[in-house]
């Protein structure tokens, strides 16, 4: 007995395989035979077609927007590419100075989209006290 080689069937007929066992006229069995495919091949289209019909109304109305929005991600993507590239050479003080504290991104997403250590932020230099001189205080 020789095995059967694996088939691929194209949406258009598995759509009408589906809509032949939505409709109801013939048993699984019967569409099997008729088909030449399993009955549970069948019954998983018809569950797939039934599931996702309500997808097909609303795949009308994003669809204008779909290609304008892919364009605009390319556009950020491609801003943020190089906006690392010049952050990556400028100095981490000058880097830290584009913090702004008052935005409505936070400082950890600030800090990370400079490259900068988030302790970095709120660290802040003391003055070094100088010890007095022991010449100055000689008589």
């Amino acid at each position: 007995m020789m095995k059967r080689t694996r088939r691929t069937h194209g949406p258009a007929f598995k759509a009408e395989v589906a809509l032949a066992a939505v409709k109801g006229e013939k048993t699984l069995a019967e569409l099997a035979q008729q088909f030449d495919v399993h009955p549970n091949q069948i019954a998983a289209w018809k569950a797939h077609l039934v599931g996702g019909a309500a997808g097909v109304f609303d795949a009308g109305m994003g669809s204008e927007a779909t290609p304008a929005l892919h364009a605009k991600i390319g556009e950020l993507t491609l801003e943020n590419d190089f906006l690392a590239g010049a952050l990556g050479k400028s100095r981490p003080v000058e880097r830290k100075a584009m913090i702004d504290r008052s935005h409505d991104l936070s400082l950890v997403r600030q800090a990370e989209l400079l490259k900068l250590s988030r302790s970095s932020l709120y660290y802040e230099p003391q003055a070094v006290p100088t010890p007095p001189s022991p010449i100055a205080d000689s008589p």
